[in-house]
């Protein structure tokens, strides 16, 4: 069993269409997460030590597309959410290594809209770079498996 150190990685058993669960999707995005989908204001501290860092709205609302369920936001110090998603009774946050040892609260928190953060160009475009990639990725799996 591979090493999953993401909030909510024990109970990650929804499916999305594929038959592919959280756990999957984050051994797929764990080789595809780069400098290039990080938040702008963070890039300088992204490594690939810390892969997931920056990486939180875009990867979540991306799960929303494949999974179906709500993006929610646990607020942080400086006024941003740190994006995770909730599926049905299933709550996951595949980026949440980048904050180490620290826990956040998952409880209580505000939904969180794509319409509001892709107004932010930059967002949208790491978004759209991230999703090709994946796409990509499953269709290489797809064939290699045919």
């Amino acid at each position: 069993m591979a090493d999953y150190r993401f909030y909510g990685w024990e109970t990650a058993d929804v499916k999305d269409s594929r038959g592919l669960t959280p756990r999957d999707y984050y051994d797929l995005l764990k080789d595809i997460w780069c400098a290039e989908t990080c938040a702008p204001r963070m890039r300088a501290d992204w490594s690939l030590e810390n892969r997931t860092y920056g990486q939180c709205s875009v990867t979540a609302f991306l799960m929303q597309d494949l999974f179906g369920g709500k993006v929610y936001g646990v607020p942080l110090e400086d006024g941003n959410f740190h994006c995770f998603n909730v599926v049905e009774d299933c709550i996951f946050d595949l980026t949440s290594e980048q904050f180490g040892n620290r826990v956040l609260d998952y409880e209580h928190c505000p939904e969180q809209r794509r319409e509001f953060h892709f107004q932010k160009t930059e967002k949208k475009q790491r978004y759209e770079i991230l999703k090709e990639r994946l796409m990509q990725r499953l269709s290489d799996i797809r064939l290699a498996s045919s």
